[in-house]
């Protein structure tokens, strides 16, 4: 025993070798940039890693996009691109009525304008629904408790696209779904070629996919929360649902702020498994904002990159306003607390 716990030390040892003398190696040139620039810069040099990958594949390609969205034509690369100004934002703006897409210059836009909206409003409001009472269930002293955890995070590891097939697979006309109502003698439906049914199959299929990751968070918020408190609120008579209005949500808002923060882009930007689900239809009614863009700039046939890169900028100007908007509120709050 003694002499395969040494063996096992000299060959720790031995494996740690080639990392001690890349140490050794680093630690004068360190020690002398430290003495050079100072804990901040010291701080800066191994932040330039990382702000140099965010600055090449984020901050680049969106000034790229912001030149594409002043400029018309066809053509895919920039140089053979004319310049247009703002007549690519104006077109999209161009509309008699926002209410009625039909009136607008680009009523397809106006159209997954409107659809987004209300799939962010419904789909927004039943995740965090779906995920703060799951979270709550899950933090229950239950039977089997981590394998009803791992159930309803299973989904989150799957690919979007596989999850639109899935549930393609149990839609259409011959899926599942379809079986199922046929062998208890009812007439098969078409639920993809229904507009109100694919837009609700698009909300629900969106929360089945992605309600795991946001109940992790609020899981994670809820067992933070001290026990002692319960205990002391039970001792005291209070009921459970002033419990958890008075204890539990105020100590949950946090980590609810996140996940809403979260919910709100990834509705925003919905797209792969709706498209791989329903493909935008029937007709346009389940095109989503994501979708134009992605249609307009690389799979029509007369596309325009200028007016989707103008579209796209638009739509993250609303989720950066949405988002300051929501961590102000939340800050407020916090503030509003504490006083």
């Amino acid at each position: 025993m003694r002499m395969d716990e040494s063996g096992r030390s000299g060959l720790g040892q031995i494996a740690m070798m080639p990392i001690h003398f890349l140490m050794g190696v680093l630690d004068a040139p360190l020690r002398w940039l430290q003495r050079a620039t100072g804990i901040n810069g010291m701080a800066a040099f191994f932040l330039l890693p990382n702000m140099m990958i965010f600055g090449v594949f984020v901050l680049l390609p969106f000034f790229i996009n912001f030149a594409y969205s002043m400029t018309g034509g066809t053509a895919l690369f920039l140089p053979d691109r004319s310049f247009v100004g703002a007549d690519q934002y104006a077109r999209l703006f161009d509309c008699g009525s926002y209410i009625d897409p039909g009136s607008c210059a680009e009523d397809t836009f106006w159209t997954a304008v409107r659809n987004t909206g209300w799939f962010v409003v419904l789909q927004v409001t039943l995740m965090i629904l779906v995920s703060l009472v799951t979270a709550l269930i899950l933090n229950r002293e239950l039977m089997a408790r981590s394998f009803w955890r791992a159930v309803f995070f299973f989904p989150v590891l799957l690919s979007p696209v596989v999850v639109g097939l899935i549930w393609k697979w149990i839609l259409q006309r011959q899926g599942l779904l379809n079986f199922g109502l046929y062998s208890l003698g009812f007439d098969p439906y078409v639920w993809l070629n229904d507009r109100n049914w694919s837009f609700a199959a698009t909300i629900g299929v969106s929360i089945w996919a992605h309600m795991g990751f946001y109940t992790l968070i609020l899981l994670a918020g809820l067992q933070a929360i001290p026990k002692d408190l319960y205990e002391a609120a039970e001792m005291d008579g209070t009921r459970p649902a002033r419990a958890f209005w008075r204890i539990t949500l105020p100590l949950l808002m946090p980590n609810l702020l996140v996940v809403v923060v979260l919910v709100l882009i990834r509705a925003v930007q919905i797209f792969d498994e709706v498209y791989v689900l329903t493909g935008g239809g029937p007709g346009t009614s389940t095109l989503y904002l994501t979708q134009y863009i992605y249609e307009t700039g690389f799979a029509a046939q007369l596309r325009n990159p200028g007016l989707a890169a103008a579209a796209s900028i638009l739509m993250g100007a609303v989720l950066v306003v949405l988002t300051l908007l929501q961590l102000g509120l939340g800050r407020s709050e916090k503030k509003g607390g504490r006083k």
